[in-house]
């Protein structure tokens, strides 16, 4: 006997609800763009979150995980509090940036560099460090456009907006341990 499923949604779709938290709203994306204009990164993205959505929803992986739109996200949660939807349009970005990363289509950004970089820092201080950060990423990932970012760097320092020592917060030891239970249950099954 044929068994015929009765849930026609691309197995991409599908992908994408199972691993984001209220992940179902998607499928009521009305594709009204309030996401897109409200996001202040919205011009730089390759695709706005809608069109991002329609993709989704058109099982075009590829295109979907190689676009830039989910490492721009800033993760002001802007669109997902104007979506009428309800929509966990931040969430859905995160899942995107963590599949692209698990299938290596995160070839063409930078993102995941600077995100391993920043977490180093916000683990070892509790903090941002910014001059380590921009150092470390741009000495290991792109150590000739690291001159280019010399005069900025130093107009930062002599106005008093960038430190050359990082500070640690306090009590870090407790942030410490937060972050390691967090990471043991994330790698529960």
């Amino acid at each position: 006997m044929i068994q015929f499923s009765t849930d026609r949604r691309p197995s991409f779709l599908k992908e994408v609800i199972e691993h984001t938290p209220r992940g179902e709203r998607l499928v009521h994306c009305i594709q009204c763009g309030s996401c897109g204009g409200s996001c202040p990164n919205g011009a730089d993205m390759q695709y706005s979150p809608r069109a991002l959505f329609a993709l989704i929803q058109a099982d075009q992986r590829d295109t979907v995980l190689s676009a830039n739109t989910m490492w721009c996200c800033v993760s002001c949660y802007y669109c997902t509090t104007r979506c009428p939807q309800q929509i966990p349009i931040t969430e859905i970005m995160y899942t995107l940036k963590r599949l692209a990363i698990r299938e290596g289509s995160a070839r063409n950004t930078d993102a995941p560099a600077l995100a391993q970089t920043f977490t180093r820092y916000l683990d070892a201080y509790g903090r941002s460090f910014e001059f380590g950060l921009a150092s470390r990423f741009y000495l290991f990932n792109k150590p000739l456009a690291m001159l280019k970012m010399g005069p900025l760097g130093l107009s930062l320092f002599t106005r008093g907006r960038m430190s050359l020592r990082p500070t640690r917060i306090k009590n870090i030891q407790q942030l410490q341990a937060i972050i390691q239970k967090a990471k043991q249950l994330g790698d529960e099954p």
